[in-house]
């Protein structure tokens, strides 16, 4: 009932989980689904965003405005030479690092900004705090800038993902609102794989199912009516109400984060197996006529029930559970077959398939591990069943080896096409296909063969872990000759040893001690280096360098104070003198230019 009204959220997931199961979208029957979906790009001064509509702000609602963004990064990851995309990449990691900084995200100290608000309005960079707060929304500009470093190398987005991250870290009770939460959580155990942070998985993932304060959002663990349910996501308590968008995104999210922190393997792989079997409710054909409302459409224009209900509810009219969604009760729509949900069903047809075991399903875990380094073929494997099971796997031609993450064992040596291994009973495996005989080397808690990395969490013992230097900043990075600025440099250490600091410039005047110190600005002008080296006395080090520009004279932007026009009013015609009132705080004479 409303065609003009088509949804970021619902369009460019489609485009990506149709590109996961092998369909080019850059080129369709003769269509670049791909560069039209550019028109969500928001290409006004003050958004400079992906948003859900075409032409619409940011502002009210924090996930409409920052999971266009999220799903413009996968379609980036797949097709990154399309139309205007790398633009709009940088553009998007800029809007989201400028309202983290204004949020409070600083280095000069060092500060966790403020992200308990409902929406955030890029055209002003002020929050909206009316309604129910999104605090979760931390998590997914954690994953956009976090990706955002991994492309292209900024420091400075890796620091905003940090920042976000740490916020949401911090945070003391479940901030599940709705899809934000579990791409923070995956970034989280990536980050502490990649660059060494210490965030609590464990705390976060469970938030991804416990039930939330705000929304009473998680995971349903219920038979609903002699149907398994278990896994679905949504709305939990009396008559739940789960979803199959969230229930989609979430494996999505959560499915690569394995590869991380194998810890959770087994737990993620038999909650899909769940939420893999209970998401067939939400298809018209899985269900008697009498548990759903959209069955004679379904039956007259989708026969082979293609496109889910948007919902599933516990109860309604006598039946149980009752596949539904919103759109007929809510004016917008004449059936509740969805393709708000359905579209993104292309994420488990990507990662999802069957192996020679009943209720043994291969997950490609690579396939939502979006800019990942690289890496060899790693499939998640959970075994249901009370005995051992001999799995089947395809490893290609030539000679592979087959490593277990979990285990942190090889399964087999030198195999080649169709082999076997065992998944022990109720357990999981986290199979990595590497080529046979590599070169084994460690780097911390890492394996690698060849020079990848296999496992994060090896099991290999280590002694001590280095500090690290998570920012070294000054608060003025160009100063007057002869003028000073606080460094700050914040480290931490994983064992919690006490750090040391060691500062270090060529020219001019360091003065203090510890992981502030100030530096005094030579007479002479030029870039100058301060280095900053931090051990932790137990042969664990880390440094890291910050260049300050030192000039004569810095030039300040004029201001207009007023811009009158007398008379205020005239006739068609007649004339006004306008007058413009500017000042210069370096006393410059200033110049103008009139446009009308």
């Amino acid at each position: 009932t409303a065609p003009n009204s088509a949804e970021a959220i619902n369009l460019l997931p489609a485009v990506a989980g149709a590109s996961m199961v092998g369909i080019d979208k850059s080129n369709q029957n003769g269509q670049n689904w791909v560069l039209m979906c550019e028109e969500f790009f928001n290409r006004r001064p003050a958004e400079n965003v992906y948003l859900n509509h075409p032409v619409t702000e940011s502002g009210d609602d924090w996930w409409y405005a920052t999971m266009p963004n999220v799903f413009f990064y996968q379609l980036y990851n797949l097709y990154p030479n399309t139309g205007d995309f790398a633009f709009q990449f940088t553009s998007v990691a800029k809007q989201w690092l400028k309202a983290v900084e204004k949020m409070g995200g600083s280095a000069t100290p060092w500060n966790v900004p403020n992200m308990n608000y409902r929406g955030w309005y890029l055209s002003t960079m002020t929050p909206y705090a009316s309604g129910v707060p999104e605090p979760e929304a931390a998590g997914a500009i954690a994953w956009l800038l976090y990706n955002a470093y991994v492309e292209t190398g900024n420091p400075h987005y890796r620091l905003g993902a940090e920042w976000a991250m740490e916020f949401l870290s911090n945070w003391n009770s479940n901030p599940s609102y709705e899809l934000q939460l579990p791409y923070g959580v995956y970034t989280a155990a990536r980050m502490n794989a990649e660059i060494g942070t210490t965030y609590d998985i464990a705390k976060l993932l469970n938030w991804c199912f416990d039930v939330g304060p705000l929304r009473q959002w998680g995971a349903i663990v219920e038979n609903w009516g002699g149907y398994d349910c278990h896994g679905l996501i949504g709305e939990v308590g009396s008559n739940g109400y789960a979803f199959a968008m969230n229930t989609f995104e979430h494996i999505g999210a959560l499915v690569p984060l394995v590869r991380y922190d194998d810890r959770f393997a087994r737990a993620l792989g038999k909650w899909v197996l769940n939420a893999a079997n209970a998401a067939r409710l939400f298809y018209p054909k899985y269900l008697p006529n009498q548990n759903q409302d959209s069955e004679e459409w379904s039956q007259q224009y989708d026969p082979n029930s293609y496109i889910a209900h948007e919902a599933l509810r516990e109860s309604a009219f006598g039946a149980s559970p009752y596949a539904t969604g919103d759109a007929i009760s809510g004016g917008w729509g004449r059936t509740n077959l969805a393709l708000y949900g359905s579209s993104h069903v292309g994420i488990l047809g990507g990662i999802i398939d069957t192996t020679n075991v009943e209720m043994i399903l291969q997950l490609d875990v690579l396939k939502t591990d979006y800019f990942h380094d690289a890496a060899y073929p790693t499939f998640l494997y959970f075994n249901p069943h009370a005995v051992a099971q001999l799995a089947e796997i395809e490893v290609g031609s030539g000679q592979h080896d087959l490593y277990d993450a979990v285990s942190n064992n090889f399964l087999q040596t030198s195999v080649s096409g169709k082999t076997t291994f065992a998944i022990p009973a109720d357990a999981a495996t986290l199979v990595v296909v590497t080529p046979a005989g590599g070169a084994i080397t460690y780097d911390l808690d890492k394996m690698l063969i060849d020079g990848v990395i296999v496992d994060y969490r090896s099991g290999q013992a280590v002694a001590n872990y280095p500090p690290r230097i998570k920012s070294l900043a000054a608060k003025k990075p160009t100063l007057l000759i002869n003028e000073t600025t606080p460094i700050y440099c914040t480290a931490t250490d994983r064992n919690g040893d006490g750090l040391f600091y060691t500062w270090q410039a060529i020219g001019g005047t360091i003065t203090g001690s510890g992981a502030q110190i100030d530096w005094v600005a030579p007479a002479s002008q030029g870039n100058y280096i301060v280095q900053c080296f931090v051990n932790d006395g137990n042969g664990g080090r880390d440094s890291a360098a910050v260049q300050i520009e030192v000039v004569s004279s810095i030039n300040h932007a004029p201001s207009i104070s007023a811009l009158t026009a007398r008379p205020g009013k005239i006739d068609l015609g007649a004339t006004t003198e306008l007058t413009c009132t500017a000042n210069d705080p370096d006393g410059d004479t200033l110049s103008y230019s009139w446009l009308v």
